[in-house]
């Protein structure tokens, strides 16, 4: 399609008459980003406190970024992890020795394009280590849509069309350490936690819970895998959300803002539990030399920018501000979260303030049915979440 002055209708009717239809439009189009905005087809301004559903960690064309991806591109786009490659090579240094940090374990890293690899790359490594066929997942978890991952996410709306999927699967209450004993046996493969839900709302694990699970799987002879393919890379002020509980989990999945905005996921595991032989797991594009230049760039400005602070920091001062809406707005139930990943449940449904927000120029998303939930990228300007918050008071029922 070529239009000398598109408009965002033009866009969306282009994308609507070819794509298979499983994305609902929101009635804009996006075709600029700098920062924490965005810019639509004709020009209007948007605050971007979705993210791309966590992916901008870093905001929108991040100077470093872009000229990370420039170099790469002009030097090596495409390197069969059967070669070895330097940007890949100082890539999985880095992740390892964040890994390590995090967990005093040596980590093995496999690298592939998005969270939901990361999630079938994890369903089969526990089956490789263990044995065992069985697998436990929390209600409202959301996991992804490929046929594996897609077995572990709870909502039947997702499901339901596809089964038969990948089981059996064991169905817990999230926070419920009790329903969680009860579904652990010695048939358990693994059993995926998110330490925070995403699509389920906002909610954090309870300390009890996450170090009851870590038991419950160590006495089981289960692997824990933490899901941080939202929550982690910084999202909640540590490079891992699952840092705030004072736990090593067997392995854990990445992906979102692992490149800044360039596809690219990894599942890290214990190097004990790595138990694939070679060949039997692959990734045509994981861990390329494009992807993995981006990781490195991203890295470097977590650094450089102190990002890690920046997202505790902001995220704290954010959680307040938006508290203090509660006694105006009564349609406010909970403000929850960590660090700049925060949810703000209504009485009400979510998506009319979603609606009402847009046309006033803030972008954000929702965590179910009834909730708002913010993902800025973790450099946001004070200044920026200043203009967010006046328009949330605006829109807030």
């Amino acid at each position: 399609m070529t239009e000398t002055n598109p408009t965002n209708s033009s866009l969306i009717e282009a994308e609507n008459r070819f794509e298979m239809g499983v994305y609902p439009k929101r009635g804009i189009s996006l075709v600029r980003g700098s920062g924490s905005l965005v810019y639509d087809a004709e020009g209007k301004e948007y605050i971007d406190f979705t993210s791309g559903i966590g992916i901008a960690v870093l905001g929108h064309s991040h100077p470093k970024l872009a000229q990370a991806i420039s170099h790469q591109a002009s030097t090596l786009l495409t390197c069969n992890e059967s070669f070895a490659n330097n940007e890949r090579a100082r890539f999985l240094t880095r992740l390892a020795a964040l890994w390590q940090s995090a967990t005093s374990t040596n980590g093995k890293i496999f690298l592939c394009n998005s969270g939901t690899e990361a999630i079938e790359a994890a369903m089969k490594l526990a089956r490789a280590k263990t044995g065992r066929k069985n697998f436990v997942a929390a209600m409202n978890a959301f996991h992804g849509r490929s046929m594996g991952s897609l077995s572990l996410t709870f909502k039947p709306k997702y499901r339901e069309r596809f089964e038969p999927l990948i089981g059996p699967i064991a169905r817990v209450r999230y926070n419920d350490i009790e329903s969680l004993r009860s579904a652990v046996n010695n048939e358990t493969a693994a059993v995926f936690l998110e330490v925070i839900q995403g699509e389920g709302g906002i909610r954090p694990a309870t300390q009890e819970y996450i170090k009851a699970a870590r038991e419950i799987c160590t006495a089981a002879g289960a692997l824990l895998i933490i899901d941080e393919i939202q929550s982690g890379v910084g999202r909640t002020g540590k490079f891992f959300a699952f840092e705030h509980y004072g736990i090593a989990p067997d392995a854990c999945t990445l992906a979102k803002g692992l490149g800044g905005g360039v596809p690219i996921g990894a599942l890290i595991a214990r190097e004990d539990v790595c138990a694939f032989k070679p060949l039997e797991h692959g990734s045509t594009f994981g861990g390329n030399p494009l992807a993995c230049a981006a990781g490195n760039a991203a890295l470097d400005v977590f650094e450089q920018e102190n990002l890690l602070e920046q997202a505790a920091t902001n995220g704290e001062w954010l959680a307040g501000r938006l508290r203090a809406l509660t006694a105006k707005h009564p349609s406010i139930v909970e403000i929850r979260g960590k660090g700049l990943m925060i949810g703000i449940e209504l009485k009400s449904e979510s998506k009319p303030v979603l609606q009402a927000a847009q046309a006033k120029g803030l972008l954000v998303l929702s965590g179910g049915d009834v909730v708002v939930r913010l993902l800025p990228p973790l450099n946001t300007p004070r200044e920026v979440y200043e203009r967010a918050l006046g328009i949330l008071d605006a829109v807030l029922p």
